[in-house]
């Protein structure tokens, strides 16, 4: 039986997806993916909704997958079923970034990994002073996916976006926002509040208006990457089959450093 680790909640003309798997840090597992890529689709399809908040329960908004589920591929395995499990977190980043209204990231303590792709994939990211926001797929051996690479890009820059999928660092909501990735930051008791004042001020103006807009500025500014980001399952595959990848999740489960060797 799945277990509910999202909800939606409506309020009048603004919707909140919520995060709801705090007993791990929000962990991202299979399950949680899929109910979150169903509810953004489910309040993007809804006419009377004219903005979004998504935020978490619990201390941390999200560190990331769920590596518990993170199993390297046996030799035998079928490189079809390989492909098209890698392919839900594009499906979910997807579903999120193409949600008709605004939406508002709402971050508190720590975002990596998948909590911070799910923040780039919304509209604006509000965080607390406490927030850190991350990518650290390289300190355990993968590629970041999700074909999120553009988004950081288009986000931060070029160097910046290196420097954040590179290094695996968390760094701190204020240099985020001098960097451009973070919007807006407040203390913890205020998230919720400033969010909404955020989802207020969108879901005010005419909703034809400010959706046809976002539209038109994700298509400019993500154009290029429909064409180019569709390998990174294939590289995740390839890194999941290397013995640097199994060393690292054994390093991370035992709690010591990695011995890497570049096989």
């Amino acid at each position: 039986m799945t277990d509910h680790t999202v909800n939606v909640s409506i309020d009048d003309d603004i919707a909140s997806i919520i995060l709801d798997r705090a007993e791990v840090r929000n962990a991202l597992n299979r399950d949680t993916m899929v109910q979150l890529r169903d509810a953004a689709l489910a309040v993007s399809d809804k006419d009377q909704v004219r903005a979004v908040i998504i935020r978490a329960e619990g201390t941390d908004f999200s560190v990331g997958a769920d590596l518990k589920e993170v199993s390297v591929m046996e030799p035998g395995g079928s490189l079809l079923r390989a492909r098209r499990d890698a392919e839900l977190g594009q499906k979910l980043l997807t579903a999120i970034r193409e949600i008709h209204q605004p939406t508002i990231c709402a971050v508190q303590g720590i975002a990596t990994g998948g909590g911070a792709c799910i923040a780039a994939a919304c509209d604006f990211r509000i965080a607390a002073t406490d927030a850190r926001l991350g990518l650290g797929e390289v300190k355990v051996g993968m590629n970041l996916m999700w074909n999120a690479v553009p988004l950081f890009v288009e986000l931060v820059g070029l160097s910046r976006a290196k420097q954040l999928i590179m290094s695996g660092d968390l760094y701190a909501a204020d240099r985020l926002e001098s960097w451009g990735l973070i919007d807006d930051i407040c203390e913890g008791d205020d998230l919720q509040a400033v969010a909404q004042g955020w989802a207020r001020h969108y879901a005010d103006l005419p909703p034809v208006a400010v959706q046809m807009t976002k539209r038109s500025v994700n298509q400019y500014a993500l154009a290029l990457s429909e064409s180019i980001m569709h390998m990174d399952q294939d590289q995740w595959i390839l890194a999941a089959r290397s013995e640097d990848f199994k060393e690292c999740i054994s390093a991370f489960v035992e709690k010591r450093s990695a011995r890497t060797t570049g096989h």
